[in-house]
């Protein structure tokens, strides 16, 4: 059997770092960010433990969520391009890209204060530095490691998100290749521009994202536009569910694991977490139900996938405002969130462009309702326009501008230099009898 000159480079390359991983050698002159392992909090850990299992749950909820969606030649390529990122993305993460996210901020003065781009590349390197101790900016009551792998569960879903926009029609030797550039380029800086102590967007800007709605859905949206707008339509658009009882249990598991990466975004066992817990199964509940009333009156009939996809786009808009807003203000999200969501997807020009699984209509405009309505809404430090946040407003609206711009046209750009180096659509004639065989001579 004759094995592609890809294959091999990328098992050189897997190869390659595990062997440099043994020999990596870590920088000393991080110890004076630590603090002492007495500082742990024990129900902190526990707390955060649980987050941590319930949010890599979601990503095989995922798979099952749009494996369930597509046709039946593509059922097993859709739902493991889902699930690989478990793989591709924590190796991804531990080699370099939690040091990106987190590392020493990189960037320039603002005003006599240095706010940061990206995280120095070197700082936790293959998880070096990364240990039972506690980091005193970044999660002064856990054991470091168990942030990195929190935030890892984070990076791991993201790019899962993207695949539903193009399913059907990728190679998928290519999609492996651009979730490591996605990662790495578009990821790792937001995160670090939102999430770390010194990042741009947070720190300059006030961007209040309490558990990703910026970093991950706004991302994850706009990447999965660019890549619709990259690849093209495919050669049968035309949509037909294989399995709604599928779809139902990735809902579910989307759902439950919904709770640790909303809840466990307070990084305590505390009464923010607890607030966070709430809002997010009443916006996911009130979108739901929302959604369907609102496909009734447009004519169309009472689904569960309606029903389904209703949940999730609630989940989505509550993400950065979780920890920040009541529960009668969740309610809101949910409700105006389906709306504006509901008329997207189902906006003709939306539909036109093919995006397999309505990704931007659901995530990305999800996660930019989520933005604005947790700049109008949002309590506490910086607090929102409706408590006196005129210029935290401003800011947010403008912030929302720019990551828009950054994901939408890097993502593009990354598409294209994927496609330069592997071709990222596939053929005709495997596109025609579905990627399952083509892609994985495997048949569901």
């Amino acid at each position: 059997m004759k094995i592609e000159k890809k294959w091999i480079i990328s098992f050189s390359i897997i190869t390659i770092l595990a062997i440099t991983s043994l020999f990596w050698t870590p920088s000393n002159n991080l110890k004076d960010q630590f603090l002492p392992e007495s500082e742990i909090n024990v129900a902190d850990v526990a707390w955060l433990l649980t987050s941590s299992s319930f949010v890599l749950l979601m990503t095989p909820g995922l798979s099952f969520f749009y494996g369930g969606m597509v046709g039946r030649k593509n059922v097993i390529s859709t739902m493991l391009q889902s699930f690989i990122c478990l793989g591709v993305v924590s190796l991804v993460w531990v080699v370099v890209g939690f040091s990106l996210a987190f590392g020493s901020s990189i960037g320039f003065t603002i005003d006599g204060t240095y706010y940061g781009l990206i995280g120095n590349p070197f700082d936790f390197a293959f998880f070096n530095n990364v240990g039972v101790l506690p980091h005193k900016n970044l999660a002064s009551t856990l054991p470091f490691v168990l942030f990195a792998l929190f935030q890892m569960k984070f990076a791991v879903i993201t790019p899962a998100i993207i695949t539903g926009s193009f399913a059907e029609r990728v190679r998928f030797i290519s999609y492996l290749l651009f979730i490591c550039l996605f990662t790495l380029f578009i990821y790792t800086p937001l995160c670090h521009m939102v999430w770390h102590p010194n990042g741009l967007l947070g720190a300059y800007f006030g961007v209040k994202d309490f558990a990703g709605g910026t970093v991950v859905h706004m991302s994850a949206g706009f990447a999965a536009l660019a890549g619709v707008l990259t690849l093209g339509k495919r050669k049968n658009n035309e949509h037909i569910p294989t399995n709604i009882p599928f779809v139902l249990l990735g809902t579910g598991m989307l759902w439950f694991g919904w709770f640790g990466f909303n809840a466990g975004s307070s990084l305590a066992a505390n009464g923010t977490a607890a607030m966070a817990f709430a809002t997010t199964t009443i916006a996911s509940a009130s979108a739901m139900i929302t959604w369907i009333f609102f496909d009734r009156i447009n004519g169309r009939k009472v689904s569960a996938l309606g029903a389904c996809i209703g949940a999730v786009v609630g989940l989505v808009a509550i993400t950065p405002a979780a920890g920040f807003i009541t529960i009668p203000e969740s309610i809101f999200f949910g409700f105006i969130t389906a709306i504006v969501s509901n008329k997207m997807l189902n906006w003709k020009k939306l539909k036109a462009i093919d995006d397999t699984l309505d990704v931007f209509a659901c995530h990305g405009i999800g996660g930019i309702m989520g933005m604005i309505l947790t700049a109008i809404f949002a309590q506490g430090e910086n607090a929102s326009l409706l408590h006196g946040g005129w210029s935290v407003f401003g800011h947010h609206m403008t912030a929302l501008v720019l990551v828009s711009l950054f994901t939408f046209f890097g993502s593009m750009l990354l598409f294209k230099i994927t496609n330069s180096i592997i071709p990222i659509r596939v053929s005709e004639s495997s596109e025609r009898i579905g990627l399952d065989l083509s892609q994985h001579d495997e048949k569901f």
